[in-house]
């Protein structure tokens, strides 16, 4: 017997107007039907109904972990600073980090997540390879401080997340355990019903080599992500690679240019008259505090975020107008690679060898042409650190790629041994000598997950939840007196019987036509009516999402929501 949830004896109010802080469309609707409401910043309490349709992703998750052997764990969330001091990610994580102390002085986090904690536990419980592979996994509280959290439970402080880690002897045992992960994510998603992508990703303060992220296209989305309309390639806009091609031309020697009062890229080529993309723009960064300059064609900027992916855990920061102070080789809006003495050089693949631009001179007022890479300066490091643009060439095909938006709900590393060697995992290993445990880490937001549904699925009127996790699979409405009442209750019971979950609103003194609007603003895939035909035992059915509807007696009713 399935239950029956009576709405006049449920804690649910349901608004007509969107909250005024209220940005994203999962964000108003999650509200305005009664599921959250914000605690304070970047933190929500989850009503009745919205801890029915948490619980239900965590359900599919849960059943598709155990289904690859993964075993459920259940970790700490107050977490002490050893094991991340000794990981380097009590500094790396920085300002999103919730630190604290006990009365004693000790110092403490709350777990962002858990690579740390779970090395240890197998540590503690692991002997030997006999006892791998394993894979074990929680569904918990994780908490982030997040500057500005946003988005409703979308971006928050305290989120709802499943990580699981796989613990091999071998890399090949590691692959293997990452393709269970992977195609599991897969079967996740489907039965939650979300449209998602797997692209190629970098791993972060994660750590490790291999990476992907399942992305759910929402236009609410924080993640950017290309896509190729000719192939299969997908990527996050920080994994996109550009190709290095030398190039084998000729050309004239450098040649300075009197170009007073130009210190930008667009005031250099107004009064050149050229085109952006001839000028090489040279952005000074500070990495560990070290000034080093960032090459890119004048027409591209400079992605700061995909900068510091490469070069992390190094801190990389802007320079400012004080870093110039006692640098003569570094003129401020005239810096050219040629010549600069101590300072490290990086460049986009387009500023391959070869290639030949106008960029500034070193000197106040003037700048250069025919500065060729390779051969009036050297490239110390080739990096792609450019924002992609539309159009910009796929890696796999050539073809001009795509730009999406979308909400990151899944995210697989092969992360190696990274944290093994931190914490010196080892098992004694075939041979009777100890061998080093290979990684994999694996996490899906499932409050995340439950904002990207709404954000997918939504209609004019408001919610519209898959079966699999919607809070009841048919929403029965009493839209009347006393004989609509005694019939909704009649059939809700018959359905609850036959093991069909159910929603009833029967209060009493709220007219119809509110019922009918808060019926599809809570979104409950069927809508079962018992109305102005009750006396003859007809109701309507309708379909949420498609809106069809059809008049059907109580045991066609019944045959129907529970075929």
């Amino acid at each position: 017997m399935a239950q029956v949830q009576r709405m006049s004896r449920l804690m649910v109010k349901t608004l007509r107007d969107d909250p005024a802080d209220a940005e994203t469309l999962s964000h108003k609707l999650l509200v305005r039907a009664g599921y959250v409401r914000r605690n304070s910043a970047g933190i929500w309490t989850w009503l009745p109904l919205g801890k029915k349709v948490l619980d239900n992703v965590s359900r599919v998750v849960r059943e598709e972990m155990d289904a690859i052997g993964a075993q459920e764990v259940l970790l700490p969330a107050l977490l002490p600073k050893e094991p991340y001091e000794a990981s380097a990610r009590w500094e790396e994580y920085g300002d999103l980090l919730f630190r604290l102390k006990d009365r004693k002085g000790a110092e403490y986090l709350l777990g962002p997540t858990h690579e740390e904690i779970f090395t240890l536990v197998v540590k503690d419980q692991v002997a030997s390879y006999k006892d791998l592979p394993v894979m074990l996994y929680q569904i918990q509280t994780k908490y982030r401080d997040e500057a500005r959290p946003r988005s409703g439970v979308l971006r928050g402080r305290e989120f709802q997340m499943k990580d699981s880690y796989s613990f091999d002897t071998t890399d090949e045992g590691l692959a293997e355990s990452y393709a269970l992960h992977r195609a599991a994510y897969q079967k996740i998603f489907a039965r939650l019903g979300l449209d998602y992508r797997i692209v190629s990703a970098v791993s972060g303060a994660m750590g490790g080599s291999a990476s992907e992220e399942f992305l759910a296209p929402a236009a609410a989305g924080e993640d950017t992500f290309v896509d190729c309309p000719a192939c299969d390639y997908a990527a996050n806009t920080e994994a996109v690679t550009f190709k290095l091609t030398p190039v084998d031309t000729q050309h004239g020697p450098v040649e300075e240019l009197d170009t007073p009062d130009t210190p930008t890229i667009e005031s250099l080529a107004e009064h050149l008259g050229v085109q952006a993309s001839a000028t090489l723009k040279n952005l000074l960064v500070k990495v560990d505090g070290e000034i080093v300059a960032v090459g890119v064609p004048g027409n591209r900027e400079v992605d700061l975020g995909k900068l510091g992916e490469h070069l992390a855990p190094a801190v990389v920061e802007l320079v400012t107008a004080e870093d110039f102070e006692g640098r003569e080789d570094l003129v401020r809006g005239y810096v050219g690679p040629q010549g600069l003495e101590k300072v490290r050089y990086i460049a986009d693949p387009r500023v391959a060898p070869g290639t030949a631009w106008i960029t500034g001179a070193n000197k106040i007022d003037t700048h250069a042409k025919n500065v060729v890479a390779g051969r009036d300066f050297e490239v110390d490091d080739y990096l792609d650190v450019v924002v992609v643009e539309e159009g910009d060439p796929c890696p796999s095909c050539g073809a001009g790629l795509k730009l999406d938006r979308a909400i990151e709900i899944g995210h697989i590393f092969q992360l190696g041994r990274k944290y093994a060697d931190t914490f010196q995992l080892d098992v004694l290993g075939q041979q009777g000598k100890p061998v080093r445990v290979t990684m994999g880490s694996y996490g899906i937001g499932v409050s995340r997950a439950v904002a990207a549904l709404a954000e997918q699925s939504a209609d004019e009127q408001g919610l519209c939840w898959p079966q699999e996790i919607a809070p009841a699979d048919v929403h029965v409405v009493a839209a009347g007196k006393a004989l609509q009442t005694e019939l909704a209750l009649d059939v809700s019971e018959k359905l609850g019987a036959a093991g069909v979950r159910v929603l009833v609103d029967d209060r009493a003194g709220v007219s119809p036509g509110v019922k009918f609007t808060d019926a599809e603003l809570i979104g409950v895939p069927h809508i079962l009516v018992a109305g102005r035909r009750s006396a003859e035992g007809v109701l309507e059915l309708k379909d949420r999402r498609t809106g069809e509807r059809e008049e059907l007696t109580v045991d066609e009713a019944i045959a129907r929501l529970t075929a």
